[in-house]
């Protein structure tokens, strides 16, 4: 097979690095062997030659010391980083640094032995694990690989020989790399490699387990398939849309990885998506805990090798597996032949033709166990655990049940009541074991003890367990049979409901979350809904670590009975350095990590980030200590965090929206301000630039008066344009917050009194009134801005009022409050007007700055010193006509 030329690989990086203008994600290149010995290392350090010729950057991260001179030569003239070394189970151990090729930055990196498993000091458990980082950080990596380390392959190489592989690597890695080539050699060359010494330095004891002549060539055989497997799924991908979907049933068996691989391999050769289906009994939770870890590595296995996780409940599992084809679309169910011994009496229909029996046309794969080893399900080891345990508590129930029940029919019996009443109150006390135990086997002591304590109480001859009447076994037998039989439906019952309810507790939260993150008003709302959310799914301690203030400000179920001490130490060890390290990590890489996992497992918590495609907008951590999520579990957690990041998606489009509108609204402020101000200052300069030059070309023919006239009427103009500029300027700094108020006791009389001063020659010809309700009426206020809101007031007055309008000042006692009313007697407001008239840049004829002399901004600057001392303004309909424009300041109580 073609094992593909270096420098197209290196044509690739580069053409990717100039097409995205940055390094992006980095490219991935696997050399391919089918067993230990055929030259991957070698050929990857011939390629990495190459690419240093070709003026790329290349660094050594991990090259596996194999002691093979032909290969320890090739490291002459490449860049070797240190390995990162520590103690692990007393023996010191060299792994690659993630961290130094980090912080190197080359643009290739080598790094041996792609499935390794790291030792307990390193950040991963696995190496695939260091190279996805890398990866990530916008580093090529070329690595190394056989084909007895790729998962689904796996169960194949032990059949062939007899050893079974425990480093492993899913199938997607391998089918995602950029570039995978083949080292290839005969099998011939490679065992004369092996007796030369070129590959163990111990031939012979290889020789005796590994290297058989039909091993290698079967292994070669694989490899070389797999490589082709690989080509042609990469081209269907492309070109033919997936209409298959393969299916298999979860479960703890210990022949059920070899189901997974198999449909797998059935997956990646129908180009078929591929689901992983686990019912969940009614008794899942008296799993034994070794079951539950057995099912739990078969669920990681199906998630590796690229299966959607998917869970069911119920206790017929063929049929729920079949409603779950039904509502899937599945095309394909691949099962595990069972290997539990029936019993000779069983005439029961197998599982498949139980599923075949109710999708009739669905194609269903059996495969059979290899190892052929017995499996007792857990259920069975669980009631027989149960049985032989005979807890304590269940068997008091038991006991007090056939007590409770014997001595209410002796009082029965003392009544003369039938013995048939008996009968029916020792069916009735079935139903206690049925509720109150936690296996079948009590409902069977019940039935038994039932039987006994009617036959020996209650039956003639008393006390004995003779039976004088011929249809009293007839009678035990129908109380046995019924007991029994009401016990185990009322188990059944019991069960199917607590399903039901945890079911429609999951299903209320998730409902909820998703309506209170529609009513979350903010960012920090949809954190706290969240944190809550999933402490009340969970019951496990939840912090948020949001992106931008990336410290865990919403945490959720740390609660102790222990008091506050306690819970501050628990907060302590949840948030500890080490901790937030592993979010950090979390955020910057868009991974998971920590508890559970195989990044950092030493952690306490599980850390997840929320995302929206590749963007992570924060980190949840849940503390799960030495705990795993059930799947149920875990895929509810997937989806509240998918609300949540939805929810902070569309609030952070509404902010953008938000800014996207101010900005608008800031531009057409600012196209307002320069229409009303190259207007304004136009008139005043065009009269002050008219009388200069008359005072300047006739100044020595104008009398006295008309020069003093003229002079009053510039000093005016520049005047009411320096007001102008201090108003705009007062504005920015109350709006800014810059500008302090200083808030005294003053006699507002003297107030009106200096703005109706300050306005002059503009009041000259409207007569100004003025009526305060006491004289002596003090405010407390900023007396030279209130002054400033009643120069505005009365210049708003004059302008839209004809001479000769009277123009009043009144001001009378509210409560704690003095109102103060500026009243005219002009056209008064447009009722449209009234909403915005205290905006900026608006006047009375229109809403922005307009052809009229008059910038809109003294009234926005009342609105804003008014406020800024407590009170309000408001503009109301003077009568018989006019406006008033009434304002409230606080009022200051004399003596």
């Amino acid at each position: 097979m073609d094992r593909g030329r270096p420098e197209d690989f290196l044509q690739q990086l580069k053409a990717a690095e100039q097409a995205d203008g940055q390094p992006g994600r980095g490219r991935l290149k696997i050399f391919f062997g089918y067993a230990a010995g055929v030259g991957k290392t070698y050929a990857m350090l011939e390629a990495a030659h190459e690419a240093k010729k070709a003026g790329i950057d290349v660094v050594c991260g991990y090259i596996e010391p194999h002691q093979r001179p032909a290969t320890t030569a090739l490291l002459d003239g490449l860049e070797v980083l240190p390995l990162k070394r520590g103690i692990y189970h007393g023996i010191e151990l060299s792994e690659l640094d993630v961290d130094g090729v980090l912080e190197r930055r080359p643009r290739l990196v080598l790094v041996d032995e792609l499935a390794h498993t790291n030792a307990g000091f390193c950040r991963h458990q696995k190496r695939m694990q260091d190279i996805e980082e890398l990866l990530r950080a916008g580093i090529n990596v070329y690595t190394s690989v056989n084909v007895q380390h790729i998962e689904s392959l796996n169960d194949k190489v032990a059949a062939i020989t007899g050893v079974i592989v425990r480093e492993r690597i899913p199938d997607e890695i391998f089918d995602r790399a950029d570039q995978v080539e083949l080292v290839d050699i005969e099998a011939e060359e490679l065992l004369e490699r092996l007796q030369a010494g070129k590959i163990y330095r111990n031939p012979e004891q290889a020789m005796q387990g590994f290297f058989f002549k039909e091993n290698l060539t079967a292994l070669r055989e694989i490899a070389l398939r797999r490589m082709a497997e690989r080509v042609s799924h990469r081209e269907s991908s492309r070109q033919v849309p997936i209409d298959e979907h393969i299916l298999i049933g979860l479960s703890s068996s210990p022949t059920n990885a070899n189901v997974i691989r198999t449909a797998a391999r059935l997956a990646t050769a129908f180009n078929g998506r591929f689901t992983a289906l686990f019912v969940e009994p009614p008794g899942y939770a008296n799993m034994l805990p070794e079951d539950k870890a057995r099912l739990a590595e078969n669920t990681r296995l199906a998630q590796s090798l690229g299966a959607k996780v998917a869970t069911a409940y119920g206790e017929d599992v063929a049929w729920q597996i079949a409603e779950y084809v039904k509502q899937a679309k599945v095309s394909k169910v691949v099962l595990g032949r069972s290997t539990t011994k029936k019993p000779f009496w069983s005439r029961s229909r197998t599982f498949s033709e139980r599923l075949i029996e109710l999708v009739p046309r669905l194609d269903i794969y059996v495969i059979p166990d290899s190892n052929s080893t017995e499996y007792v399900p857990d259920r069975h080891l669980k009631g027989r655990q149960e049985f032989f345990g005979q807890r304590v508590k269940d068997m008091a129930v038991v006991a007090a049940s056939l007590l409770a029940c014997t001595g209410l029919g002796m009082g029965l019996r003392s009544l003369d009541m039938n013995v048939e009443s008996v009968l029916l109150l020792y069916i009735l006390m079935s139903l206690a074991p049925a509720l109150l135990t936690s296996s079948w086997v009590y409902s069977l002591f019940v039935s038994v003890g039932s039987v006994l304590l009617f036959n020996f109480m209650f039956s003639e001859p008393l006390y004995t367990f003779e039976v004088y009447d011929a249809g009293y076994p007839v009678t035990f037998a129908v109380l046995f049979i019924v007991s029994l039989t009401v016990g185990f439906l009322t188990r059944k019952v019991k069960r199917q409901a607590e399903l039901a309810s945890r079911k429609a507790y999951s299903m209320e939260i998730l409902l909820e979350t998703a309506s209170l993150l529609q009513q979350a008003e903010d960012v920090a709302g949809i954190y706290r809904v969240t944190a809550k959310q999933l402490n009340r799914l969970l019951d496990k301690p939840v912090l948020i670590y949001p992106q931008d203030n990336f410290q865990p400000v919403y945490v959720e179920g740390i609660d102790t009975d222990n008091g506050a001490w306690e819970k501050q130490r628990i907060y302590e060890e949840l948030t500890a350095r080490d901790e937030q390290a592993v979010a950090a990590w979390v955020l910057r890489n868009n991974k998971h990590a920590g508890a559970g996992t195989g990044t950092l497992p030493g952690s306490k918590c599980l850390y997840l980030a929320i995302r929206s495609g590749s963007r992570v907008m924060g980190v949840v951590g849940v503390g799960l200590y030495d705990a795993r999520l059930e799947s149920f579990e875990n895929n509810m957690l997937i989806s509240i965090l998918s609300s949540c990041a939805m929810a902070l998606e569309k609030e952070r489009q509404r902010t953008k929206r938000r800014n996207v509108e101010v900005k608008a609204r800031q531009e057409e402020l600012r196209s307002s301000l320069l229409r009303g101000i190259s207007h304004d200052l136009r008139t005043p300069l065009t009269t002050i630039m008219g009388n200069a030059e008359l005072l300047q070309q006739d100044g020595f023919g104008l009398d006295e008066a008309k020069k003093q006239e003229v002079c009053r009427d510039i000093a005016e103009d520049a005047g009411w344009l320096i007001s102008m500029v201090e108003n705009l300027l007062a504005v920015t700094r109350i709006q800014g917050g810059t500008m302090q108020i200083r808030q005294e006791p003053e006699v507002l009389s003297d107030i009106v009194q200096a703005a109706i001063s300050h306005s002059g020659k503009r009041l000259a010809a409207h007569p100004v009134k003025v009526e305060l309700a006491d004289e002596y009426m003090m405010v407390k206020a900023d007396s030279r801005l209130i002054i400033q809101v009643l120069m505005n007031l009365l210049d708003n007055a004059v302008k839209y009022t004809p001479a000769g309008g009277a123009i009043r000042i009144s001001a009378v006692e509210k409560e704690d409050w003095v109102q103060i009313d500026v009243s005219d007697s002009g056209h008064g407001v447009d009722d449209k007007l009234k909403a915005t008239i205290f905006d900026s840049f608006v006047t009375g004829k229109a809403y922005r700055a307009d052809s009229r002399r008059g910038l809109g901004i003294g009234l926005s600057l009342c609105r804003a010193i008014v406020e800024a001392h407590g009170g309000r303004i408001e503009v109301l309909d003077n009568t018989p006509q006019g406006a008033v424009f009434r304002f409230t300041l606080p009022l200051v109580e004399l003596g």
